[in-house]
């Protein structure tokens, strides 16, 4: 038995797993030791044969393409640590990320969220994932949790599939249940993954967008979420709240005839400039159409979700 099980879900990860197993390979020494349980979820590239294939993974188990939530529940059932320590198959955790999160753990905390931060430079189009301060997300790209905790909750729950890409909220889903059932809730700055960036264009980064839809829904389902994420409690962040107030503004100046309700635009157009600004004159002005496009499908996307589950979130 280890003290701490890593559990990564994997599919077609055959670009990014070889990284993330040799950066666990490297960890620190845990007091107890650590075991690697890879879910291959269905993968067609070879990713169970390069996971077994490692000398860091311990036991790989497949879940035929159940999605992540599903894949991540198998790697638990298997698991023998007292700590579950989740990450994904594109990140890469520093040398202490292990022992920084069992700290972290026995602190006081019975669910840890860990810093992500980009694996290299990002071009505004570009993917990746950024966590440096508690949101109330808890994405399992960086996660601590005590087994026994999760196993009393019934481990994760997918809730929402999206047609045409992966899942999402299972995690946060997890997180709050745990809270609500009394874990006790931490952050380590000191246990950090790097996720990899993802090149984009901007189709991909428009298109992306459509799926703020399901953030109301996380909302209608996890009020918490208000304080712990969402600015002002009623928008999803602050640049979609100046979007709403220069959409407001533009809408008033149309209707009245008047100039002085375009000045609502002001703080979106700042928004928009700062986006841009670093990346010239020549590719500057696409930068900025893109955040512009972007922002008005994702205005879209809010409202749609909003109505569907009757928590606005613009």
């Amino acid at each position: 038995m280890a003290a701490v099980s890593v559990i990564v879900p994997a599919r077609d990860a055959l670009a990014t797993l070889p990284a993330l197993l040799d950066a666990l390979a490297a960890q620190d020494p845990v007091p107890g030791g650590f075991e690697v349980v890879v879910a291959d979820d269905g993968s067609s590239d070879g990713t169970g044969d390069v996971a077994r294939a490692h000398p860091a993974v311990t036991r790989v188990v497949g879940t035929g393409g159940v999605g992540p939530g599903a894949a991540r529940n198998a790697g638990i059932a298997v698991a023998t640590g007292a700590v579950l320590a989740f990450t994904d198959a594109d990140c890469i955790p520093d040398r202490g990320w292990l022992v920084a999160g069992v700290r972290a753990l026995d602190a006081g905390a019975d669910l840890v969220q860990g810093a992500v931060v980009p694996a290299g430079p990002l071009g505004p189009f570009d993917r990746t994932v950024r966590v440096g301060q508690f949101t109330g997300l808890f994405e399992t790209a960086n996660l601590f949790a005590r087994a026994d905790r999760v196993a009393q909750a019934g481990g994760f729950e997918p809730w929402l599939d999206p047609r045409r890409s992966k899942e999402l909220g299972e995690d946060v889903w997890l997180g709050w249940r745990l809270q609500r059932a009394g874990a006790r809730v931490a952050f380590a700055a000191d246990a950090q993954v790097a996720h990899a960036v993802f090149p984009g264009t901007p189709a991909s980064f428009v298109a992306e967008h459509a799926r703020l839809r399901f953030f109301p829904m996380m909302v209608a389902r996890i009020p918490e979420l208000r304080a712990t994420f969402a600015y002002r409690r009623r928008f999803l962040n602050r640049r979609t709240a100046a979007f709403d107030l220069a959409a407001a503004g533009m809408v008033m100046g149309a209707l009245t005839g008047r100039r002085a309700p375009l000045l609502a635009a002001v703080p979106y157009g700042r928004h928009v400039w700062r986006f841009a600004r670093p990346w010239g004159r020549r590719r500057g002005p696409v930068v900025a159409a893109a955040r512009v496009a972007a922002d008005s499908i994702g205005c879209v996307a809010l409202v749609a979700g909003s109505a569907r589950s009757g928590k606005p979130l613009l």
